[in-house]
């Protein structure tokens, strides 16, 4: 076989030795042409004239190629090959008679094989020619070339992958293998033949080029380059095009309102990246999505009265007027005006004037005689004595039939939740009272009895005549299908109030109300409906107790005293499933720490309790990044701003402790709370988050094999959520949890496989990788998320299964996982206890609840009460034990060193250590106390 170069320069020879003359020669086969002096008129037989030619073949593999030719007339054909006769033998002769013109027709064959050819030395291609005779002279047929074809295997130039942003030019390059004849070349489009003049967006170059003028979607596509000739077929590698979008911001919103209803706020407007949406991996579009300015909203003021002018002269109406103006201040910027009139007039001779002004026109309108007139005036004041006395008949006997209904055993122990409810100076009458003796409480006749807000009943003279509003809330606001029990600790009576008694926002009622004797009492009762996992009640009494709920890291410690003395409530602890709760974040704030309900929440506290919430923000950083805000969730379900850390004031209803992996809430008011953060510029802030690998648990039976990853919030709690959704799933974690550090930057997470065995291993991804968002991320508001890889083995005996998985941010931190599995081995359950939790039960209630014994709280609390001139006093100790942020809101509490002991509590609820408070008060000098704690505790 000879190169491509050396067979171009045989065909230069070609043309050069070998050419088609169509002359007559003599019988020596003379090259020169004799012309006679004269031409016969009729020649007896002309020169031969070939009807067919040899042409031009290929020898395919060892198969001989067959050479034709045909003359007429002609006496003789024979072949001349490379310059030399070919034996006669080798010659197939066919004789016919032309039906037209009568002449004869020669027919020659002859065939030529692989070792003739390969026979050939030199430079010269291996040719043939025909050669015909007839009584004329000779005639030469053109010269037919036999050439041994192949195909070489590899290509020269194979077509490589890319990636091209839409409506970009492409250029995927091809040159075929060398071959004889030369190879023709075509393109497959995701194996479909690519036809130029079908779609004209393709063009296909002389020199076997692919050119895609302007990329589109659809162009996305594996494209392969197949050269072919008469020897064979020959593929390329193929070309994977991915035609990517690149993100685009759409137009930005208006400006949303001030948030803030008075004083200073935020305005914020918003853009997506959607103009257009990034594709196939373009790149996420660069900039804020959310863009915040300050605001500032006039505050309305209301207006106020000034006061009373000077009444004026007496007129002659007998009246004299005063007036006044809502000008102290005038409402501005949407105030209320004043309520009220502004003029007042009065009689100004104490009613003498008008008496003698009705007499007098009484006698110009009807001149009766003087005795008359007295008669007159006396029915009149008879009548009007009488309807006075009915109006306070009928007052005292609805008087009386209210006092009945509110019997005065409202105020004794077990009737209300706080002391608040009653005047001081209100004396409960006694239970020896045969009239009222004492029953079970009938909340049903409470109920129908009353519709609108109770007021203390009248205490005695020196009481104000005026009705003071006991409340303005229910007493108890359970929540749905919630039983709530209250105990009478002299009766022993159970009291259950149903959730659809109808009592609206300004009413109460009573917990202990009289009803008649044999009255038969009604029951409603509603239990807590309760997720597994994720909710705890118990019935608490004075003692205090705490409700936790097992490896989640929420917890409700209840000091002692926090509930009245001979009541019990029956406590819940809720986390809200994310599902089936409004989360509170909003602009660029994030989500972190689970949602927790706790309540009763319209129950009385005569203390704070503590509430733990385990959070995901990363604190351990010289400067603070974060803005953290406790947010609350009101009945009608908006969220409301309780504090935020490092501005709060006296006003502020909480106290937060915030610790590295959860923050413990000193709060009065039950309720829903959730705390949410926000980047404090100039650095971004952090979320710790954590990455679950899953596979299947049981063998895999099919070839088709999925591996999900989780992104979570380092929270016990989302941990738990995922291991209960795979359980569910009949997946399995692989390997202990891997933390990750996201940042604030909008960049999203990342997550790709590599180093999959391609010989036994497919990856259905079309793209290199797959992103989750980093607005699905960072506000929280999405549960869970997760990326499946989905893979596909070549047969079912393949069962070992080795790759790598990378999770990173954008231009952020990242992890890998490093995968070495047997897809056909039953995986055991892989579930770690989360970081932090402890076997601690569900509820506690009492004096086991509390590391510190009540003795010694009581010493401690007399102890450091009191203010000392050295400062030697609560405030030192809350700087020992870190608890000293905002020193303010302990000292309006009546005692500070309780409150701060049992923030102790909280803090310490997994150690159990009394150290770190016995170091505190050692560094005090309160040895007085060591020596107590010594003694009665055990340390």
């Amino acid at each position: 076989l000879y190169p491509q170069s050396v067979a171009n320069h045989f065909h230069v020879l070609k043309q050069v030795f070998c050419w088609k003359p169509r002359i007559s020669e003599s019988s020596d086969y003379s090259e020169a042409e004799v012309l006679p002096d004269s031409f016969p008129s009729a020649p007896a037989e002309p020169l031969p004239e070939f009807l067919l030619e040899p042409e031009d073949a290929f020898i395919v593999k060892n198969r001989p190629v067959q050479l034709r030719c045909r003359a007429s007339p002609a006496t003789q054909i024979y072949f001349k090959c490379n310059g030399e006769w070919v034996n006669q033998n080798d010659h197939v002769t066919r004789e016919s008679l032309d039906q037209l013109t009568g002449l004869v027709v020669r027919e020659v064959d002859i065939s030529v094989s692989r070792t003739q050819v390969e026979e050939l030395f030199g430079l010269e291609d291996y040719w043939c020619q025909c050669v015909a005779w007839s009584s004329a002279g000779t005639t030469k047929s053109n010269c037919a070339y036999v050439r041994i074809a192949y195909l070489r295997k590899n290509f020269e130039q194979e077509p490589l992958g890319r990636e091209v942003r839409l409506e970009q030019e492409v250029l995927l390059q091809c040159r075929p293998p060398e071959g004889m004849p030369a190879a023709e070349v075509d393109w497959l489009k995701n194996e479909d033949v690519i036809d130029p003049s079908q779609d004209p967006n393709f063009l296909i170059t002389i020199d076997h080029d692919l050119i895609i003028k302007q990329a589109r979607l659809s162009d996305t596509a594996n494209y392969t380059c197949v050269a072919r000739n008469v020897v064979a077929r020959r593929r390329s590698s193929t070309a994977t095009l991915i035609v990517y979008v690149s993100g685009g911001w759409s137009s930005w919103t208006e400006w949303s309102e001030c948030n803030a209803r008075c004083g200073r706020g935020w305005q914020r407007r918003t853009r997506s990246c959607t103009n257009p949406a990034p594709l196939n991996g373009g790149i996420f579009c660069e900039g804020p999505q959310v863009q915040r300015i300050t605001c500032t909203t006039l505050c309305p003021v209301d207006g106020g009265w000034t006061e009373w002018a000077k009444w004026s002269a007496c007129g002659t109406e007998c009246t004299h007027w005063r007036s006044r103006e809502c000008q102290a201040p005038p409402p501005i910027n949407g105030g209320k005006h004043c309520s009220g009139s502004m003029m007042e007039s009065k009689n100004c001779t104490e009613g003498l004037c008008a008496r003698n002004k009705k007499v007098s026109i009484e006698h110009a309108s009807h001149p009766l005689s003087p005795g008359m007139g007295v008669a007159v005036y006396t029915g009149l004041v008879v009548a009007l004595l009488l309807t006075v006395v009915m109006a306070l008949g009928v007052g005292v006997l609805a008087y009386r039939r209210r006092c009945r209904h509110l019997h005065g055993d409202i105020t004794d122990s077990s009737s209300a939740l706080t002391a608040a409810f009653h005047p001081g100076n209100y004396k409960p009458p006694r239970q020896d009272n045969p009239l009222h003796p004492s029953a079970p409480p009938d909340l049903t006749a409470t109920a129908g009895a009353f519709r609108g807000p109770l007021f203390s009943l009248p205490q005695g003279i020196n009481d104000s005549p005026h009705k003071i509003p006991m409340t303005t809330s229910p007493l108890l606001d359970p929540l749905p299908s919630l039983k709530i029990k209250v105990y009478n600790s002299s009766t022993l009576s159970s009291l259950e109030l149903p959730a659809d008694m109808g009592v609206g926002d300004g009413e109460i009622l009573s917990l202990k109300s009289v009803g008649t004797v044999g009255r038969e009492r009604e029951f409603h009762s509603h239990t807590l409906s309760r997720e597994p996992g994720l909710s705890t009640s118990a019935t608490l009494g004075h003692l205090g107790g705490r409700l936790t709920i097992p490896n989640t890291g929420v917890s409700l410690l209840v000091p002692p005293g926090t509930i009245p003395q001979g009541k019990f409530y029956e406590m819940y602890l809720i986390i809200n499933k994310w599902d089936k709760t409004t989360l509170p974040s909003e602009g660029s704030q994030t989500v972190l720490s689970p949602v927790v309900s706790c309540g009763p929440s319209s129950m009385l506290l005569n203390r704070p309790v503590v509430l733990t919430l385990p959070h995901c923000a990363q604190l351990d950083t010289p400067t603070p990044d974060w803005t953290l805000t406790l947010k609350t969730q009101t009945h009608q379900g908006a969220w409301e701003e309780v504090l935020t850390v490092g501005e709060e004031t006296l006003s502020s209803p909480c106290y937060l402790q915030l610790e590295e992996e959860c923050c413990h809430v000193l709060m009065e008011q039950l309720g829903t709370y959730g705390l949410v953060g926000q980047s404090c510029p100039p650095r971004p802030a952090c979320k710790r988050l954590q990455l679950a690998l899953f596979a299947p648990r049981a063998p895999c039976l099919s070839l088709d094999y999925s591996l999900r990853i989780y992104c979570i919030h380092d929270t016990p709690h989302a941990l738990k959520e995922v291991l209960d959704l795979e359980r569910s799933l009949g997946g399995v974690l692989l390997e202990d949890p891997k933390p990750l550090f996201f940042k604030d930057s909008y960049h999203n997470l990342r997550l790709s496989i590599h180093d999959i065995p391609h010989n036994h291993w497919r990856s259905k991804l079309l793209a290199k990788y797959q992103e989750i968002p980093f607005y699905h991320i960072w506000s929280g508001s999405q549960r869970p998320l997760h990326c499946t890889f989905s893979l596909e083995r070549a047969s079912l005996a393949v069962s070992q299964l080795a790759c790598k998985i990378c999770v990173r941010q954008v231009e952020g931190e990242g992890q890998i996982f490093q995968l070495h599995t047997d897809i056909q081995e039953t995986l055991p359950p892989h579930s770690p206890l989360p970081s932090g939790s402890t076997c601690l039960p569900s509820s506690q209630v009492g004096p086991y609840a509390f590391r510190l014994p009540d003795s010694i709280r009581q010493k401690i609390c007399a102890s450091l009460d009191a203010p000392s001139a050295r400062g030697c006093d609560w405030r030192l100790l809350a700087r020992s034990l870190g608890f000293d942020r905002y020193l303010n809101y302990f000292a309006t509490k009546p005692s500070p060193t309780g409150v701060l002991l049992d923030l102790w509590e909280a803090c310490h609820q997994g150690d159990a250590d009394l150290v770190s408070l016995a170091t505190a008060l050692e560094e005090m000098g309160k040895s007085e106390v060591l020596v107590v704690m010594t003694t009665d505790g055990d340390c």
